[in-house]
């Protein structure tokens, strides 16, 4: 149950996060945040990591949504076996982070991004980040290393 709540939490989070960045922020408008480390503003992107595949939307939503599902019923499959606690958080994270950025891509037709870091590195100021591309990419580490280590702690 603690895993659905956090797949939940993730979704829910991001869901209040992007419809407020939607409503608040334009397009191309920053706004420096802790101490001017985080960058805040709104970018659609229509394809995937990096706006790769922008010009191919549909086949970016039809392959996050193959995914998502072959992900989930990994995800079910490992939830029934004992053990397994590092691979089942880590696939916890990836399905929060999924679920939200594949409904942004069916409903919405893009992904809200919103957050950057200030950096002195100009190409890397210029990534654009939501917390669900935080939680696939932690979640991704954290399942191949319990994927790997074969860990039996819950």
């Amino acid at each position: 149950m603690q895993f659905l709540a956090v797949i939940l939490g993730i979704f829910g989070l991001e869901f209040g996060i992007k419809s407020h960045i939607e409503k608040t922020k334009t397009e191309g408008i920053e706004e420096k945040k802790c101490k001017g480390m985080l960058i805040i503003r709104k970018h659609h992107n229509k394809g995937a990591f990096l706006n790769a595949g922008w010009e191919k939307q549909k086949a970016v939503m039809v392959l996050s949504v193959l995914l998502t599902v072959l992900l989930t019923v990994f995800y079910i499959v490992t939830l029934g076996n004992g053990g397994k606690g590092l691979l089942k958080w880590g696939l916890t994270l990836l399905l929060g982070g999924a679920f939200s950025n594949t409904y942004d891509r069916m409903v919405r037709k893009y992904v809200v991004d919103y957050v950057s870091f200030n950096v002195p590195c100009k190409w890397l100021r210029r990534i654009i980040f939501n917390i669900s591309d935080f939680c696939i990419m932690i979640g991704a580490m954290i399942s191949a290393v319990g994927f790997c280590s074969g860990s039996t702690a819950d």
